[in-house]
């Protein structure tokens, strides 16, 4: 059986299906309430009920579970994780520009694949690969 991190989201999002409630207690077991918080979290409708689980993180994993099964209304959420090249282009705005991580994501949604190419030559130091 797979416990992956799509299942609680499906279920909370639209299956309404009780995962923990069966004889298996692995669904328990690796359920991250972290991580689903931080799923649930950019969405208007559950960003206040995610804050509330994070005030009560010290209760059981099964209850934070239930309460965002019972809560939640059935609705299709989704948002895409960054990407390993955003991430690389973030090293480079930050350097280049010397902001934080926040400035930097806020930057790159404003530049333009040329300008990241010229940011990146411009920090480019040389090597085997690089200029001469």
């Amino acid at each position: 059986m797979s416990y992956e991190l799509k299942d609680y989201l499906n279920a909370i999002n639209h299956e309404k299906t009780p995962l923990m409630d069966t004889d298996d207690e692995v669904w328990e077991k690796k359920y991250s309430p972290f991580i689903i918080n931080k799923c649930l979290a950019p969405f208007p409708d559950t960003i206040h009920l995610v804050n509330e689980m994070n005030l009560h993180n010290h209760l059981d994993s099964k209850l934070q579970f239930d309460f965002l099964l019972n809560t939640v209304r059935t609705r299709k959420r989704y948002t895409p994780w960054m990407k390993a090249s955003k991430t690389k282009n973030l090293e480079y705005v930050k350097e280049y520009y010397g902001y934080n991580n926040e400035k930097a994501r806020s930057a790159l949604k404003l530049l333009s694949d040329e300008q990241i190419k010229t940011i990146k030559n411009s920090l480019d130091k040389g090597g085997r690969n690089g200029k001469h």
